[in-house]
């Protein structure tokens, strides 16, 4: 058993009518609804500099704050590694170093890509030693030695802490 339906197309007449529209005020009226503005009064914050502050102001960071500048220096080394030789994306740094260490990171990263795409597979660097040394509170200083394929490259570092992380301020590679 089929049910036949009827697929012819029907074409109707547009409705005449449309929607009743809200009626707008005047300039003139809107005028006078308006309010007066009331007269702006300055107010004065309440700031007592006798008492001492409830929670420490913010500043740097003490070493306690932050993780071990080892590890996190021999990740961070062969991160940067791997996103000069294109293996990974820049983005992935962006929140571990300053801007202007990024800036110099992705552009080396994306001539290494374009260089990486005519000559075959890219080679992972390994990490073979860190030395870390803190010269101050929220500072520390590294040196990370890393076997890239038949080459052992060196890498120094500077990381800043900040916000309970280390960031990457600055870089020497060799």
């Amino acid at each position: 058993m089929t049910a036949t339906t009827d697929h012819t197309l029907r074409v109707l007449p547009v409705p005449r009518h449309s929607p009743k529209g809200v009626p707008l005020p005047t300039h003139a009226e809107a005028a006078l609804r308006r309010p007066a503005p009331a007269p702006y009064v300055q107010d004065a914050l309440a700031v007592d500099f006798a008492r001492e502050p409830r929670q420490p102001l913010p500043g740097p960071l003490r070493d306690r704050d932050l993780p071990d500048p080892t590890r996190w220096a021999a990740h961070i080394g062969q991160a940067l590694v791997e996103v000069m030789h294109g293996i990974r994306p820049a983005p992935q740094i962006m929140r571990w170093a300053t801007p202007e260490v990024y800036a110099l990171v992705a552009r080396r990263g994306a001539l290494a890509a374009r260089r990486g795409a005519r000559s075959g597979p890219a080679r992972r660097a390994r990490v073979v030693r860190v030395r870390v040394c803190e010269p101050a509170d929220d500072v520390a200083e590294a040196s990370v030695v890393l076997a890239d394929g038949s080459r052992v490259r060196a890498l120094a570092l500077r990381l800043v802490g900040r916000d309970g992380r280390w960031l990457l301020d600055a870089f020497q590679i060799g």
